[in-house]
Protein backbone atom coordinates (compact mmCIF):
# COMPACT_ATOMS: atom_id res chain seq x y z
CA UNK A 1 0.00 0.00 0.00
CA UNK A 2 1.77 3.37 -0.90
CA UNK A 3 0.78 6.02 1.25
CA UNK A 4 0.45 9.86 -0.80
CA UNK A 5 2.96 12.52 0.83
CA UNK A 6 1.61 16.17 0.34
CA UNK A 7 4.80 18.61 -0.69
CA UNK A 8 4.28 21.83 1.30
CA UNK A 9 6.15 25.03 1.46
CA UNK A 10 7.89 26.24 4.74
CA UNK A 11 5.05 28.52 5.41
CA UNK A 12 2.61 26.29 5.27
CA UNK A 13 3.71 24.28 7.87
CA UNK A 14 2.01 26.98 10.41
CA UNK A 15 -1.10 26.02 9.07
CA UNK A 16 -0.74 21.78 10.53
CA UNK A 17 -2.33 20.81 12.90
CA UNK A 18 -1.38 17.90 15.35
CA UNK A 19 -4.65 17.29 17.39
CA UNK A 20 -5.37 13.95 16.21
CA UNK A 21 -4.08 10.92 18.26
CA UNK A 22 -2.22 9.45 15.86
CA UNK A 23 0.62 6.44 15.81
CA UNK A 24 2.98 7.10 13.46
CA UNK A 25 6.60 4.47 13.03
CA UNK A 26 9.64 6.58 13.06
CA UNK A 27 12.62 5.77 11.53
CA UNK A 28 15.15 4.23 14.02
CA UNK A 29 18.05 6.50 13.84
CA UNK A 30 15.26 9.67 13.80
CA UNK A 31 16.78 11.66 17.05
CA UNK A 32 20.33 11.55 15.25
CA UNK A 33 19.29 12.52 11.85
CA UNK A 34 17.67 15.85 13.69
CA UNK A 35 20.57 16.60 15.59
CA UNK A 36 22.72 16.18 12.14
CA UNK A 37 20.22 18.43 10.31
CA UNK A 38 20.73 20.98 13.16
CA UNK A 39 24.05 20.99 12.79
CA UNK A 40 23.65 21.16 8.79
CA UNK A 41 21.43 24.03 9.47
CA UNK A 42 23.66 26.13 11.38
CA UNK A 43 27.13 26.03 10.11
CA UNK A 44 26.15 25.55 6.54
CA UNK A 45 22.43 26.66 6.05
CA UNK A 46 21.76 23.11 4.70
CA UNK A 47 17.96 21.93 4.26
CA UNK A 48 16.73 18.63 4.30
CA UNK A 49 13.47 17.09 3.49
CA UNK A 50 11.69 16.45 6.81
CA UNK A 51 8.44 13.77 6.19
CA UNK A 52 5.96 14.45 9.23
CA UNK A 53 2.40 13.36 9.57
CA UNK A 54 -0.04 16.18 10.59
CA UNK A 55 -4.20 15.42 11.06
CA UNK A 56 -4.66 15.61 7.71
CA UNK A 57 -2.28 12.84 6.83
CA UNK A 58 1.62 12.70 5.35
CA UNK A 59 3.27 15.82 4.40
CA UNK A 60 6.88 16.88 3.22
CA UNK A 61 8.96 20.00 3.51
CA UNK A 62 12.40 21.04 2.34
CA UNK A 63 13.77 23.27 4.83
CA UNK A 64 16.36 24.08 7.10
CA UNK A 65 16.52 22.81 11.00
CA UNK A 66 17.44 25.68 13.55
CA UNK A 67 16.69 23.84 16.55
CA UNK A 68 16.00 20.75 18.18
CA UNK A 69 14.08 20.13 21.94
CA UNK A 70 13.12 17.08 23.32
CA UNK A 71 9.65 17.38 21.69
CA UNK A 72 10.08 19.92 18.75
CA UNK A 73 11.77 20.72 16.05
CA UNK A 74 12.00 24.66 15.14
CA UNK A 75 12.21 25.94 11.69
CA UNK A 76 13.13 29.46 10.37
CA UNK A 77 10.69 32.02 11.80
CA UNK A 78 9.69 30.05 14.69
CA UNK A 79 8.13 27.67 12.99
CA UNK A 80 7.51 24.15 14.86
CA UNK A 81 6.97 20.66 14.09
CA UNK A 82 6.53 18.03 17.19
CA UNK A 83 9.16 15.83 17.38
CA UNK A 84 6.42 12.97 17.86
CA UNK A 85 4.96 13.46 14.48
CA UNK A 86 8.26 13.35 12.73
CA UNK A 87 8.33 10.30 10.39
CA UNK A 88 11.89 10.62 9.01
CA UNK A 89 14.70 12.91 7.91
CA UNK A 90 16.35 13.02 4.12
CA UNK A 91 19.23 14.36 3.69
Amino acid sequence: MFLEIQEIQKEQVTNCTYEKLSSIEQEANLRQKLHKAMILGNTHRGKVEIIFCDDDGLKKVHTTIWAKGEQFITLKGGVWIPISKIVDIIF
